[in-house]
């Protein structure tokens, strides 16, 4: 047998690697136009810490466009949320514009922000299609992306969120309505309720809706949300809904609109479990539980125009959501748990003693205890918790000494009250919106 020369074999090697380099090289993303780079979408994951478009993402009838933030720190099977732009915007807009992104990076989740292509840059939420589930237009872009997210980096479906301004904020009800099945709870700043804007002639724009001319019952709004996905009965999101009281382009009643029909979708009363200010000019009330994940949560801001989203509300969005890392999470917790009061009450004046036990056979790891004071009763000072507001419904918060209580444990706590001659003792207790038995 005869050998071959040494650079004939050499050169019949590199013949044959030549190709195959070609075909497994890596290709850099582009970059585009607005900034982000572009990577096709074919199960492979996109550059960190960058905002980079992704195509060919799977059913997208009304050609939306997709865009995506992993941060470099992705936590293993990471939380989503989307963050929806408002009329006139884009993806990126929102991802300039808003801080989901170094949020992300702090806690690991990855953002998709869908970018409207049509002409008015307003996301459909007025169409039929989009209004009922899988019936096309925007919604069935935006559960591709989800599911492209999902299948690339095994995202936690439990944990799928959505948020939105203006435009995206009445999209945010939409996806919820549509898909109550994909999202765990979405945030709407200056939106409408879902259906609110629907029209029967191709138009996108809805002046009734706009201007807070539509009203309906809490149970009428609610069969518009379900009938969205007729036959499902699973669990629903949770609601968190901002609005400005001088909102002059999706007028303010659609905040009480919203209310109404999410409260009713959870089967919760429209009658606040607690109120409170978390800064001035703010009315913060929770529907269904007091905690920071209560079923709905709205937000007035006294004063305020449509463009409310400030830096800060999105901490506030990710601590509705559950992503912020921030200590237990104020959920109703197994188990049962008692309490007793005493009163000491002068002419004008009183102390209340009050101590909540846990009869339950799990350790609760942060409490807020919710109670209703007596008409003419206001909390001037107390210890062991603090107490937001100061009258009616109020919410007594543990302090850093005393937020764990073991099974069969107590803690005390109390507060000093004016009185206008009522000094009853308080009632109606929920522990993390959980009832308590009194006495």
């Amino acid at each position: 047998m005869t050998r071959r020369p040494l650079r004939s074999l050499l050169l019949a090697l590199v013949a044959v690697l030549l190709p195959l380099v070609a075909t497994t090289a890596p290709i850099a993303p582009a970059a585009a136009a607005d900034g982000s780079t572009r990577a096709s979408a074919r199960g492979s994951a996109v550059p960190t810490a960058a905002l980079t478009e992704v195509t060919n993402f799977g059913s997208n009838p009304s050609n939306l466009r997709m865009y995506v933030y992993v941060p470099e720190s992705v936590t293993p099977k990471p939380a989503v949320v989307v963050a929806v732009h408002w009329c006139t915007g884009s993806g990126p807009d929102m991802y300039n514009g808003t801080e989901y992104d170094t949020l992300a990076d702090r806690y690991g989740f990855i953002v998709l922000y869908p970018s409207v292509t049509r002409s008015s840059k307003c996301f459909d939420v007025s169409s039929p299609q989009a209004l009922r589930r899988g019936g096309g237009s925007d919604p069935v872009g935006v559960k591709s992306m989800i599911d492209w997210v999902t299948r690339t980096y095994d995202a936690d479906t439990s944990r799928v969120f959505a948020t939105g301004i203006s435009s995206g904020a009445m999209m945010t009800n939409v996806l919820l309505g549509d898909y109550p099945d994909v999202f765990a709870a979405g945030a709407a700043f200056s939106g409408v309720p879902f259906g609110c804007f629907a029209t029967g002639d191709g138009s996108e724009w809805n002046s009734a809706c706009s201007g807070g001319t539509i009203t309906r019952t809490a149970k009428e709004w609610g069969d518009l949300a379900r009938g969205a996905y007729p036959g499902y009965t699973g669990p629903r999101p949770r609601m968190q809904i901002w609005h400005g009281t001088e909102d002059d382009v999706l007028r303010y009643p659609n905040f009480g609109e919203q209310i109404k029909q999410w409260t009713n979708v959870q089967g919760v009363s429209q009658t606040p479990t607690g109120t409170d200010t978390p800064q001035p000019g703010w009315t913060r009330t929770r529907y269904g539980g007091t905690g920071d994940r209560a079923p709905v949560e709205a937000i007035s801001l006294q004063g305020v125009g449509h463009n409310l989203y400030a830096q800060g509300m999105a901490s506030r969005v990710l601590t509705f959501f559950g992503l912020d890392g921030s200590g237990p999470a104020p959920q109703p917790q197994p188990g049962a748990c008692r309490v007793t009061t005493s009163v000491n009450a002068w002419n004008t004046g009183l102390t209340a003693s009050v101590t909540l036990t846990n009869t339950g056979t799990t350790t609760v790891n942060g409490w807020k205890l919710g109670f209703t004071l007596p008409a003419g009763q206001t909390v001037t000072g107390g210890w062991g918790a603090t107490y937001a507001p100061s009258s009616g419904p109020v919410t007594a918060t543990n302090v850093s000494y005393n937020g764990t209580i073991a099974p069969g444990a107590s803690v005390s706590f109390g507060y000093q009250a004016s009185h206008a001659g009522n000094s009853a003792a308080p009632a109606g207790f929920t522990l993390n919106g959980t009832a308590c038995a009194s006495g």
